[in-house]
């Protein structure tokens, strides 16, 4: 077990769950058996980072992409989608979770996307942790979709051209009311970001590991989270910046 300083966690993780058709393929099962081991993984991750005062969690469960897929498959995961939603708000309400959702939530089947909005009500007075489901997203989309919508209030005059600058800009994403993630985690041995908050994880640092996503165990968030605290964090600064040793 990775032992970690708590004093020093980072405020938002992001993880992009990756490995479920895997190890399902590894384990001779159908993809939809791993997609339900992975949802486990979910439970076991929002219990841990909850126990360790995590602030801020976003878990990339369904990309703008996974629509593709085939259709037994889709159903198959927006059903879990339901089934998590359901089974878990009393955990998060007795845990002191709010429910958050970024993404094209409209796309999302009515049923769904209603449960949905009625769970976020339901826990939107809790003020433990905020849970973020990254559902229907992409980040290209995201980026046009906040352009989009400063263009309009340019147009109307409720905006400046002079008056755009980067923190102005990130108040029309998705994210606006959730900081830029410090740590992001990504399972199965892939190593790219997959049009996943392009522009909140300008400086997050990156944690890749083989583990595929239905066999992330607490003791793997330990080490992810203990393998950023030996990281220094300069933002584009020198070390001696950081600590404000010598001259820079």
């Amino acid at each position: 077990m990775s032992y970690i300083d708590t004093e020093k966690l980072p405020r938002h993780i992001a993880i992009i769950m990756d490995g479920n058709g895997r190890w399902a393929k590894k384990n001779a099962l159908r993809r939809i058996a791993g997609h339900k081991k992975g949802a486990d993984a979910v439970r076991r991750t929002v219990r841990t980072c909850r126990e360790l005062g995590i602030p801020y969690l976003t878990l990339f469960a369904f990309s703008v992409e996974n629509w593709l897929r085939p259709k037994d498959e889709v159903s198959a995961l927006t059903s879990l989608l339901e089934d998590y939603l359901r089974s878990e708000l009393r955990e998060m309400n007795e845990n002191n979770i709010r429910l958050t959702a970024i993404g094209d939530l409209s796309a999302l089947p009515e049923r769904i996307r209603n449960l949905l909005e009625e769970t976020m009500e339901k826990t939107s007075g809790n003020d433990g942790m905020v849970l973020c489901l990254s559902l229907s997203y992409g980040s290209r989309d995201e980026i046009v979709h906040a352009a989009r919508r400063l263009a309009e209030d340019a147009s109307g005059g409720k905006i400046r051209g002079e008056d755009i600058t980067r923190d102005t800009f990130a108040r029309y994403l998705y994210t606006a009311d959730i900081p830029d993630p410090d740590l992001l985690i990504r399972t199965s041995g892939e190593y790219r970001l997959s049009n996943f908050l392009l522009w909140q994880m300008a400086y997050t640092e990156l944690y890749f590991t083989d583990v595929l996503w239905p066999d992330f165990s607490k003791d793997d968030l330990l080490a992810a989270i203990a393998d950023y605290q030996k990281r220094e964090r300069r933002f584009g600064m020198t070390s001696e910046q950081i600590h404000g040793e010598g001259d820079v």
